[in-house]
């Protein structure tokens, strides 16, 4: 049984990252179904028969540009909450600035007072409160 499963794979994109991510999704939608009704349902039914599209292509090169555009935005998210987690975590030692000029963020050491601040990307100088 196993053998002619890999054989009718052979030449099919399969699972990824995409994938795993519109199953989990789909999953949701179904204990959702339960609560919010028929709409959920569908949408659930909707995301599994891509899911199930996708992992038996055999148009390998569309499905992977499909994931690299899925695990772009995902890695934009990431960074992005990632940087936030940072930022909350040195909000104690630093306060930060934004140029007026250029718009860069400027991170200062708290209990400084009043400094005057230059921005490293523009030159611009302004005076601020840490």
């Amino acid at each position: 049984m196993r053998e002619k499963l890999q054989r009718f794979m052979w030449g099919r994109y399969g699972s990824d990252r995409l994938n795993q991510v519109l199953m989990v999704c789909a999953l949701i939608g179904f204990f959702l179904s339960f609560v919010g009704g028929n709409l959920f349902d569908l949408l659930a039914l909707g995301l599994l028969g891509y899911v199930y599209f996708r992992m038996f292509s055999r148009n390998i090169a569309k499905r992977s540009a499909e994931n690299q555009w899925y695990l772009a935005r995902e890695w934009k998210a990431r960074r992005w909450f990632q940087n936030k987690k940072r930022e909350f975590g040195e909000r104690r030692e630093y306060k930060i600035f934004k140029c007026p000029n250029c718009g860069q963020k400027l991170r200062i050491p708290r209990g400084k007072g009043k400094i005057e601040i230059r921005c490293r990307k523009c030159g611009n100088e302004f005076i601020g409160k840490s």
